[in-house]
């Protein structure tokens, strides 16, 4: 899949699924992946097989610090600038997460933390100005907390938009929680493209959910293979957990390899 791919006319829907790894697994890795930009502190580029998104970390950093350090936004513009190449689609915005456990870390309200997502958004976009895709974030944890936000955020997200929703990754075991969240994003805004932050086979089992999202992550792999005493950097394991998924949607699709989303 190539980036100018990502403003295909709502209804040309193409599913794809980011494994999560590592950056040194990820050049072995067979599928698309999601990488964390915490990981890549130390690297000048971002080696894949296939194509990449890269997530900014702002879970590890909301919920264990309680927000983002001083300086954080213009290194994390400066770091994605770096790094950006022809097979990364895009990255994530810094984003505030509001499950309950992290309203109380940090001490805002979801409200606060819903226009903090916006600010974020927009001032990464003024420094990024085009230079590579940066997507927006839908936050809240009611349906209609993330219609809310879907109408804040106005006419900044434009139509076709690739938008990931978050704070619905903790609610993988409840697909019945997950639903009225997506759908309720696609009955105010039908033309976005969701993508579920950590949905993992799990949720991604239940064909409603599967219908209303254009991609998803997950490194559940990697949490299985740790519980299992397996090695939990290994590619063939994230290979085969991207297998297993792309199976499962294969019912919806013709074809579940890599080369179907040409990246």
């Amino acid at each position: 899949m190539t980036k100018t791919e990502l403003s295909l006319p709502a209804g040309e829907v193409v599913e794809i699924f980011f494994v999560g790894t590592k950056p040194w697994t990820a050049r072995l890795t067979n599928y698309p992946v999601m990488v964390s930009i915490n990981a890549l502190h130390d690297y000048a580029a971002l080696r894949t097989s296939y194509c990449a998104l890269v997530d900014s970390g702002a879970f590890t950093l909301v919920s264990s610090r309680g927000g983002y350090p001083v300086g954080s936004l213009p290194r994390y513009a400066s770091k994605t600038l770096r790094i950006n190449n022809q097979r990364i689609l895009g990255f994530v915005t810094q984003d505030y997460m509001c499950e309950s456990f992290v309203l109380a870390k940090t001490g805002y309200t979801l409200l606060e933390h819903q226009r903090f997502t916006i600010y974020r958004y927009k001032a990464l976009t003024r420094i990024i100005k085009k230079a590579f895709y940066l997507m927006p974030v839908l936050q809240g944890y009611q349906p209609d907390e993330y219609v809310e936000h879907v109408r804040m955020y106005g006419e900044i997200l434009p139509p076709n938009a690739w938008v990931g929703v978050g704070s619905i990754c903790k609610r993988n075991e409840q697909p019945e929680l997950v639903y009225p969240v997506l759908a309720a994003i696609k009955l105010e805004r039908p033309d976005l493209k969701l993508h579920g932050f950590g949905l993992k086979k799990t949720a991604l089992q239940n064909s409603c959910i599967r219908n209303l999202l254009f991609s998803s992550d997950s490194f559940a792999w990697s949490y299985d293979a740790r519980r299992d005493g397996l090695n939990t950097d290994s590619s063939y394991f994230a290979d085969k957990y991207a297998e297993e998924i792309y199976c499962l949607i294969r019912g919806r699709f013709s074809t579940a390899s890599p080369a179907a989303t040409n990246c």
